[in-house]
Order: C-alpha cells, then structure tokens, then sequence
C-alpha cells in the first residue's frame, strides 16, 4: 500500500524554523507533483506549495521566501523547509502526492507556533 508519513513538526517560537519531511513508500507508478497543504481547525485546507517532477515549484502568497520546498528522490522524500514562522502558519500541514490517476495523502504532523 501507497504510505506518506509526515515527521518534522512540534512546536518552536515566532521567528523559528523548522523543517517537515513527508516519506513515500509503497508505491510502483512514478510520482508526479506533490505538495503540502495546512488546515486550521474549522477552517479550509489550504494549498501551501507544490513541486513537479521538473522542479518547478509554487507557494501561496503568505509563505513566499520564507518556505522552501524539495524533493529527494534517492531517499523519495518530500521537504518543506519552514522559516520565520509566525503564528498564523500554526496548522496541521499534510504532505500529499499524486501518482498515476491516484492521489494520495499523509495523515499530517501539527505546527504549532508560540509567541
């Protein structure tokens, strides 16, 4: 079976960072775009940054130059790198990949940012 398995989150202060790894196994088909969301309770999921195969990579507006998101695939797993965190990127972020028509999804690691 096709796994995600989120790690990296926890808590840090405002200005912080951290780094998130999202780990694929199990799977056959080649991996196409992957991606991490974040979802605040009660509110909607939200698309934070994607990655293509080609490298090409996109982030909403609010973590622009501060995220940077990679893949390696010697070790097929997805990167976002978190900086100067503030407390509205607190959320569960979630690690999902599409591969063949199926699209798949982690079970998500919270991050909580104080101060």
């Amino acid at each position: 079976d096709v796994q995600l398995v989120e790690s990296g989150g926890g808590s840090v202060q405002a200005g912080g960072s951290l780094r998130l790894s999202c780990a694929a196994t199990g799977y056959s088909t080649s991996i196409g775009c992957m991606g991490w969301f974040s979802q605040v309770s009660g509110k909607e999921r939200e698309l934070v940054s994607t990655i293509k195969p080609d490298g090409t990579t996109t982030y909403t507006d609010s973590v622009k130059s501060r995220f940077i998101i990679s893949h390696d695939n010697a070790k097929n797993t997805l990167y976002l790198q978190m900086n100067k965190l503030n407390a509205e990127d607190t959320a569960v972020y979630t690690c999902a990949a599409d591969m063949g028509p199926m699209g798949y999804r982690g079970q998500g690691t919270q991050v909580t940012v104080l101060g």
